[in-house]
């Protein structure tokens, strides 16, 4: 089951240092492709599989796409044939304006594993743009003082075209007093300069009208054209003059609007109306004079509009100081933009893998790039994520990072993780971006079922009705859905000594404990099995729990009379003297219960008797006594019905018949008892009395002869018989508990079987009491009526 993972983790591994290994290509040499612009969309730029060495299956398998920094896409990838090509027509001009060469760069992405590839695209100038000038018409005055060679800068064309394509050189119409050279300027402009060759004469031509042509570099070329009047001025001949030949101010970009800039000033030497000068703008683009304006008396340049360093980081402009004579000085105004730090960075999601299962190894979760449009120190950039959290930040190239878990997760511990990436300038003051990515952890099945208890007892009354729910098992399991659905089931016995599944049923849903069947106590006091809790994942957890059921009794047994015995074919006779005295022994009844506890304590009570009053029975040992004297009233047979009751609720009984004849002397061992028919007597007393006297003598002499008789004929019977000590299934409970049990002393039985008699037929059970010396002092022990205990023979 660890191979799997272990080879899982090794893959990864291999992935990952493949994908380092290919940033580290695409880091140093990025791939170039170009296009001209205005070209259709759908047009062919390139083949990817070919340029990067892929398989064309690949780009499909791994989702190849493209993907730009600004966030706009130019080019689309065809993944079937590895062809790249123009989504919608490129304006150059639009995108790049007058940079050279128009490169936008972008990005080949590759997924599983990730990799990417650096890749730029030229945009072509084509020659789409003729020149223009801002004014169909310029107007100059010249004095007609002005020496040849002297220099007129006319307003300079504009060609939205680069390189060859763009304006070139300047010519002018035929005429025999001006020529025109083309100057460039540092900011890579060509300027037209109208030279002098031929002094003026006003007088002869105060005016004439040139043709100034612009033409650019492009096949076939393109030209635009413009009309330069030249009026013959009056001698003027002092020109104004700037202080300074050019101007170098820095102004912050967040200058607020009407903010002056700075003032330039000039002078001219000559008076009146020649030396009134008026300040302006010379040949300025759209994007000076839309951001400047001159004050034409004080010559104060101040802001029109918001200036913006990530637009536009410089300005070159010409101011021009006319008096009133029509001649001119001019000179450059140089305007730098300080940046400030007012652009937060910026944060873009290429890839982004938002359900991670647990217990993976580490893990790419997105890919992104972050960029600042401020320059220096204002758009360098820091980025971080939380460090109380298990994922880390790893740089790639040119402010690409991706965001990697630093190792296995667990859901159990925690289910999802909102992770912010922050992106930190160091400007001043700085500014921030925060981005929330929530990772999701799946669950995998990593946690066994746990029972809330490693055992169980469960308590059941016996006699319980099948199907009885006798209780529950509960586990948990921490993992979820089918990883945590639960099926309980009983495991074998170990040993086969008990039926437990005839016995037990448990609902495999909730883990309810069934009897399937009536229990008893007496049979099975306790027993227990194991209960098996089981997921639904995949490999499948399961966990034990021990379950102990205890019986509970009920009171369902009867008490079972021991002594006497109540199934004999012939009636046991207990002797009793006359002349006993209250208190006297005369026998005991020996019962017992299977039942336990409260339910096998036994309570004895006289319920009928022949005389009522004479004998007494002790309700905890079942002990029967004479309560008084025996008076020659009493009836010589006594019948005794006791009830032997249990203590349980509700109470069991058992009813038990005890005979007990009344004797005058030991020489009587045995007395015929009348039978259902006795004798009528005689009510006359004299009879009585006479009869009496003769039978007293009789008697007496009756009485030694068969004393001497009995004895003997006991000793013949001891010496043929066989004597047996009881040990039954119910001699353990014949101990006393806490004084009121069944028995309040040790008694010990012996039963004494004749040699003709069958082996289940008792003749007589003698108790055998031992320290009665007390009570019965100097006699024999076979003396004592009460344990002469005559059973009638068959």
């Amino acid at each position: 089951m660890e191979i799997a993972p272990r080879k899982a983790r090794q893959n990864r591994q291999v992935v990952f240092l493949i994908f380092a290994l290919f940033l580290s290509v695409a880091v140093s040499e990025p791939q170039l492709y170009s296009v001209t612009e205005e070209t259709e969309s759908g047009s062919f730029v390139g083949n990817v599989a070919k340029t990067l060495g892929l398989e064309v299956e690949e780009l499909s398998s791994r989702e190849a796409r493209v993907i730009s920094e600004n966030k706009k896409q130019y080019l689309q990838l065809k993944r079937d044939t590895g062809d790249l090509l123009i989504k919608e027509k490129l304006d150059r001009e639009k995108l790049c304006g007058p940079t050279e060469p128009c490169v936008l760069p972008f990005q080949i992405l590759l997924e599983n594993p990730f990799q990417f590839f650096r890749a730029e695209l030229r945009v072509e100038d084509i020659n789409d743009h003729s020149p223009t000038f801002p004014e169909s018409e310029m107007i100059l005055k010249i004095s007609e003082s002005t020496m040849p060679g002297t220099v007129f800068r006319l307003k300079v064309a504009q060609d939205l075209d680069v390189g060859i394509n763009s304006l070139q050189n300047y010519t002018i119409s035929p005429n025999p007093h001006f020529l025109v050279r083309t100057r460039p300027r540092s900011d890579g402009r060509k300027v037209p300069e109208l030279i002098l060759d031929k002094v003026l004469d006003r007088e002869e031509l105060p005016e004439l009208t040139l043709t100034l042509t612009a033409v650019d570099g492009g096949v076939p070329p393109r030209s635009g054209t413009a009309q330069v009047r030249v009026i013959v001025m009056d001698i003027n001949d002092n020109a104004p003059v700037f202080a300074h030949a050019r101007y170098e101010v820095q102004i912050p970009e967040n200058s607020p609007i009407d903010s002056l800039v700075v003032t330039v000033s000039a002078r001219d030497l000559d008076s009146g109306i020649n030396g009134d000068l008026a300040y302006a703008l010379y040949q300025a683009s759209n994007e000076v004079s839309q951001t400047f304006g001159v004050d034409p008396i004080s010559g104060e340049i101040r802001i029109k509009k918001q200036l913006d360093f990530e637009a536009i980081q410089k300005y070159e402009m010409d101011i021009e100081a006319i008096d009133g004579g029509g001649l001119s000085g001019k000179s450059i105004v140089v305007v730098q933009v300080m940046d400030l730090n007012d652009n937060s960075p910026e944060l873009t999601v290429s890839s982004l893998t938002n359900n991670i299962p647990e217990n993976s190894p580490a893990t790419v979760v997105a890919v992104f790039s972050i960029r600042d449009r401020d320059s220096g120190d204002n758009g360098r950039m820091i980025c971080s994520i939380p460090e109380d959290l298990p994922f880390s930040l790893k740089p790639t190239f040119k402010n690409f990072y991706t965001l990697v878990t630093e190792g296995a997760l667990d859901r159990e511990k925690r289910i999802q993780y909102n992770i912010t990436i922050t992106i930190t300038d160091l400007g001043y003051p700085r500014l921030k971006t925060e981005h929330n990515i929530t990772v999701f952890i799946s669950d995998v099945n990593d946690n066994p079922p746990v029972f809330t208890q490693t055992a169980y007892t469960l308590y059941v009354r016996e006699n319980n009705s099948p199907a009885l729910h006798i209780g529950s098992v509960n586990a948990d399991d921490r993992d979820e859905g089918a990883n945590a659905k639960l099926t309980y089931s009983l495991l074998p016995p170990e040993t086969e000594d008990l039926p437990l599944f005839s016995y037990i049923s448990v609902n495999s849903d909730n883990g309810h404990l069934y009897s399937l069947k009536s229990l008893d106590y007496e049979t099975t006091k306790a027993f227990q099995f194991t209960v098996r809790a089981t997921d639904s994942g995949s490999p499948v957890l399961s966990s034990q729990a021990l379950v102990q059921v205890v019986v509970l009794d009920e009171n369902d047994n009867s008490p079972f009379v021991l002594y006497p015995l109540q199934n004999s074919t012939a009636p046991c006779n207990d002797l009793v003297p006359r002349v006993a005295e209250p208190g006297y022994l005369v026998t005991k009844v020996v019962a017992v219960d299977r039942d336990s506890g409260q339910n096998s304590w036994l309570s004895y009570q006289l319920l009928k008797a022949t005389d009522p009053g004479l004998f007494t029975v002790w309700a905890h040992n079942g002990e029967v006594r004479t309560s008084r004297p025996i008076s020659d009233r009493d009836t010589i047979k006594q019948r005794l019905l006791v009830l032997v009751k249990d203590n349980g609720k509700p109470a069991l009984s058992t009813a038990v018949t005890l005979n007990v004849l009344l004797v005058d002397g030991f020489s009587e061992l045995h007395v015929q008892l009348p039978g259902t028919k006795e004798q009528i007597q005689n009510d006359s007393l004299t009879v009585y009395l006479v009869i009496s006297l003769v039978s007293v003598s009789f008697l007496f002499l009756l009485s030694i002869f068969l004393f001497i008789a009995v004895r003997l004929w006991k000793k013949r019977n001891a010496a043929n018989g066989v004597c047996l000590e009881t040990n039954d299934p119910y001699s353990g409970h014949l101990a006393d508990f806490n004084g009121t049990g069944t028995l309040s002393q040790n008694y010990q039985y012996e039963v004494c079987l004749t040699n003709g008699s069958g082996n289940g037929e008792f003749k007589f059970l003698k108790p055998i009491i031992p320290n009665l010396q007390a009570q019965n002092s100097g006699r024999d022990l076979e003396e004592i009526p009460s344990f002469r205990n005559s059973c009638g023979f068959s």
